[in-house]
């Protein structure tokens, strides 16, 4: 019997073709873990909740686990494209879901390092405030906007990514650039500013004075209560400060899903790159508060998420991936 010219003279291959499977396997583990937290950043700010997120960084590794390999030499960009297109292919689908959805729709909010709000650029490119904006392009305005404005991707590699011209997603960039940037806040210069007038707006909220709440609210502030038809919030955004002063005062003094004030637990965290309120009753978190501060220093918008689906990866303690 002649010698197999595939296997070493002298007997079998030492490692069997299992044992390469699973070396091969852990290669390609290893290289999609590397660019994991990339992916679900990218997946949420398109998306603008967790579950989706997770699900399309899901699918993007069933499809790099089951591509052929051989031919990318840019594993980065290959996956951004992969998770790019599942998260335009999930927020198209999202859009008649959010359309029918019961109240004012807001982001998942998640936790962040309090760090994060020391870098301008990136607290305001996963702020509640954008992500809300963002809501208001088209699935592909988005897709744009995030590769681009957010991640710096140049213009050839998202054309690339969303099978699309050069040209037509440099206009689509353009027009999601003037969109947002009518829409976005106003920020004052000085984080630091903006945070300490975001802390008077909560120590106001809290002490439970009207008089002191209102000197911290622009006259045209707006209040989103996102409850999901699940819990107690206004269906329709509130406009004033007078309207909205007494709601918060209102809230703040009866009971919340069934919780006394007496029973909150009221923490200070860093929710998607600003200050927040996490408010915990005794089986977890029951809203969460952020709000939008002027160049003057006061608010010009309060956004308060209750709706329970929401507040799991508050729960869990789950940080964004920057």
């Amino acid at each position: 019997m002649s010698e197999d010219p595939a296997e070493p003279a002298g007997g079998t291959a030492e490692r069997p073709d299992g044992e390469a499977a699973e070396h091969a396997d852990g290669a390609t583990t290893r290289l999609f873990e590397e660019h994991r937290g990339l992916l679900f950043s990218v997946a949420y700010r398109m998306l603008g909740t967790v579950a989706d997120a997770e699900d399309a960084v899901q699918d993007a590794w069933l499809r790099w686990a089951s591509a052929d390999r051989s031919g990318i030499q840019d594993v980065k960009a290959y996956l951004v494209r992969v998770v790019s297109n599942i998260a335009l292919d999930r927020l198209r689908s999202a859009r008649a879901h959010r359309e029918a959805y019961v109240g004012p729709w807001l982001p998942e909010p998640l936790l962040t390092s309090p760090d994060v709000a020391e870098d301008a650029e990136l607290a305001e490119s996963v702020s509640m405030a954008l992500l809300v904006v963002l809501e208001t392009l088209s699935p592909l305005e988005r897709a744009v906007f995030v590769l681009r404005e957010v991640f710096g991707f140049p213009y050839a590699e998202i054309a690339e990514a969303l099978d699309r011209s050069e040209t037509s997603v440099r206009q689509l960039g353009t027009r999601a650039r003037k969109h947002v940037e009518a829409r976005r806040p106003r920020f004052a210069a000085d984080g630091r500013e903006r945070r300490a007038a975001t802390e008077r707006f909560f120590d106001a909220v809290l002490g439970g004075d009207i008089n002191r709440l209102m000197e911290t609210l622009a006259p045209d502030v707006a209040l989103w209560t996102d409850g999901g038809g699940k819990v107690r919030a206004a269906r329709r955004v509130i406009h004033g400060a007078d309207k909205v002063g007494r709601w918060l005062r209102a809230v703040s003094s009866s009971p919340f899903g069934g919780v006394e004030p007496r029973d909150w637990v009221v923490r200070r965290v860093s929710v998607n790159g600003e200050p927040g309120l996490l408010v915990e009753g005794p089986d977890g978190p029951f809203t969460v508060v952020t709000a939008e501060v002027d160049s003057a220093g006061t608010v010009t918008k309060v956004l308060m998420v209750a709706n329970p689906d929401k507040l799991r990866a508050l729960a869990e303690g789950r940080r964004l991936p920057m």
